[in-house]
């Protein structure tokens, strides 16, 4: 099995007609201490269509989550813009949600009130915000624990608490930063498997990081795979899967080890910017 290279990813939207809800544009991100200067993106552009999954790809140090904080605003790009909506991204805004590695909730709410917190903050009324919080609970399976507080909950029921609460407030962009890197592999195979419902349910907008390439190949639309530092993009891989998939199908395992093989050989790696394949 072979990738195929198609037209660069801005001709195909062009072609469409239809703006991207996600444009980010030359960036690049330099860190300095007073020991050392590091650069951790070099001139990265990505267009991402409203609906499509991504998954960014790389080994740890690539840039990948540093390019997730540029995108949601909490980093400012030393060179070129991030593009939201039509909107140049000059913070953090509610049209593009994080789901982090570690669940970031409340410990003294129960489950039920750090969903409906960030409705609250954005001011929806007490029964409209029970009823999305009900409502989202029970999209990620936990509506029986809406009243659990934090410490009585599992690893992998945080993180279903954390994508309820982001899905609730209904951004146009869902981030997700290794949402599943530190749960045990059972529980990630069933979170993997549960957001892959939610996404064909929902149709949001994600872009997902992960150094795993079964789990980029399970997951995404589009795999964008990033160089070592300084991050930079090799290329961008159409996967054509239908979903829901299951990772131990031989589609999934056979077009990972011909990603894991492409990536190992050079010559396959060079390629002109923007090139984009399809599996």
């Amino acid at each position: 099995m072979t990738l195929m290279a198609t037209r660069p990813a801005a001709a195909a939207d062009a072609g469409t007609g239809i703006a991207p809800i996600l444009e980010v544009r030359g960036v690049s991100r330099l860190f300095e201490t007073s020991r050392q200067h590091t650069l951790a993106l070099s001139d990265v552009s990505l267009t991402v269509r409203e609906g499509e999954f991504v998954c960014l790809l790389g080994p740890s140090g690539c840039g990948k989550s540093t390019l997730l904080n540029v995108i949601a605003g909490f980093e400012k790009p030393d060179a070129g813009e991030v593009v939201a909506n039509g909107k140049r991204v000059t913070g953090p805004g509610a049209d593009r949600v994080v789901v982090f590695q570690e669940a970031a909730l409340f410990p003294w709410l129960n489950v039920r009130s750090n969903v409906e917190f960030g409705l609250k903050l954005g001011g929806r009324r007490r029964n409209e915000r029970r009823q999305l919080a009900q409502d989202y609970l029970k999209l990620v399976g936990l509506e029986r624990f809406e009243k659990a507080f934090i410490h009585e909950l599992s690893g992998g029921m945080k993180q279903r608490v954390q994508l309820a609460r982001s899905l609730a407030v209904d951004p146009s962009i869902l981030l997700m930063d290794e949402p599943f890197a530190a749960l045990d592999a059972q529980t990630r195979d069933v979170l993997q498997e549960e957001l892959q419902n939610i996404w064909v349910r929902t149709r949001k907008t994600i872009v997902f990081v992960t150094h795993n390439v079964r789990e980029a190949v399970l997951l995404a639309d589009r795999v964008v795979v990033m160089s070592p530092s300084p991050g930079r993009i090799k290329r961008e891989i159409d996967v054509s899967l239908e979903h829901p998939r299951d990772p131990d199908s031989h589609a999934v395992v056979d077009l990972a080890a011909d990603i894991r093989e492409e990536l190992r050989n050079p010559e396959h790696i060079a390629a002109a910017p923007g090139t984009r394949y399809s599996i």
